[in-house]
């Protein structure tokens, strides 16, 4: 069996934790490592505030909380993402505004967006989809000119850059994943990345359940309390430290999943040119990560009968998002602005294939081959 993922792992993440628990029996939160994660996301990122959360979707959470989304507000996102990206923004009561995505990239459509933006508009939410950023410049042109906020859902995004610009950094606010299908995990995770200042305090209050602890943690004050909103948002120092030993040789992962990434660009590509599959594209303002590779099939019919196919030869593979805004919940809580030119048709037509840290060239090239079979079989047949 060829799996769809294997969440990484290193070599150093059974030595970081058997510290915590031999030597300095601090399990909870906010220790050694979740202070050594948040300062290499600072450091490497040149983004002045990081903070681990629990998960992505919490990161988010906090981010409405951080800019006060309240009943009534309007976010902009698009169809083709993951429930987070907008049920964080439902649960404080902001209706979401869905336009159609770009089909080159998966991304949001960036010339859909002043359309969509009104008097209620809080706030355009970007999905960094497969690692490869949304046209940021656009967004955050849009962004200043009506006076919203830009909080990036960067869940894929980590180490892909826009223009040399690390995603997550570019908004007012970021959001990581570090979930086990992420290029970096700890199982269950995220970090929030905050580049406006106003935020920086507010966000640890949040995080801490609504208290200033961490401001006791440093000393500043002689007991903690209650002062705002929050929840449980901290993760365990067992997570950070699994974490951490990953961000330590990140650049070894990145390369490593670039290299499979390309072997599958390049094995595939007699199929694209023969029109009968569609290859990602990567726009020359970005650098991806090679979160994930697909295939864009005819239609979900074919897509189907490749699934099977690749099944039959132990090979998983795995489609994507159902598009939110058909779903009962994405019509109770939001609306889809204009046309659905291509959200629908394009995410019936996509793949993803295997990827995941040190899945071997032959694997690949198994995968590789085995669709090339399929397709040969199917022109044989038609």
């Amino acid at each position: 069996m060829i799996p769809f993922n294997k969440p990484p792992v290193t070599g150093k993440e059974l030595k970081y934790i058997n510290e915590i628990i031999n030597l300095n029996n601090k399990f909870s939160g906010d220790g050694k490592y979740t202070k050594c994660c948040n300062e290499w996301f600072e450091h490497t990122f040149k983004t002045p505030k990081a903070l681990l959360t629990t998960s992505c979707t919490h990161a988010l959470e906090m981010a409405a909380m951080l800019i006060d989304i309240k009943p009534g507000d309007e976010v902009i996102a698009p169809s083709y993402t993951f429930v987070s990206t907008v049920n964080a923004f439902v649960l404080r009561g902001a209706k979401i505004i869905f336009v159609d995505i770009r089909p080159d990239t998966m991304n949001i459509d960036e010339n859909l967006i002043e359309a969509a933006i009104t008097d209620k508009t809080k706030a355009i939410i970007p999905v960094h989809y497969a690692g490869i950023a949304c046209e940021m410049d656009v967004i955050m042109s849009l962004a200043d000119k009506y006076g919203i906020y830009v909080i990036e859902d960067a869940a894929q995004g980590v180490m892909s850059t826009y223009k040399g610009k690390a995603l997550g950094t570019i908004g007012d606010i970021g959001c990581f994943s570090f979930h086990d299908t992420k290029n970096y995990t700890m199982g269950e995770g995220g970090a929030i990345l905050i580049q406006n200042e106003k935020f920086f305090e507010r966000a640890e209050i949040i995080r801490e359940k609504g208290t200033n602890r961490s401001k006791f943690v440093r000393g500043q004050i002689d007991k903690y309390t209650w002062v705002d909103l929050g929840s449980s948002y901290l993760p365990s120092e067992l997570n950070a430290a699994f974490l951490f030993a990953q961000l330590q040789v990140a650049n070894k992962i990145n390369d490593d999943r670039l290299r499979s990434w390309h072997i599958y660009y390049e094995g595939l590509q007699e199929l694209e040119t023969k029109n009968l599959i569609e290859l990602p594209t990567i726009p020359k303002s970005c650098e991806h990560n090679a979160h994930m590779f697909y295939i864009k099939c005819r239609d979900i019919n074919q897509r189907a009968e490749l699934i099977e196919y690749l099944k039959s030869k132990s090979i998983q593979t795995a489609f994507h998002y159902i598009p939110l805004h058909s779903a009962a919940a994405g019509s109770k809580f939001g609306v889809f602005l204009n046309e659905d030119s291509y959200t629908t048709s394009h995410s019936e037509r996509l793949l993803r294939l295997p990827m995941y840290y040190n899945i071997s060239e032959t694997d690949i090239l198994e995968v590789v081959l085995s669709i090339k079979e399929f397709f040969i079989n199917k022109i044989s047949i038609d």
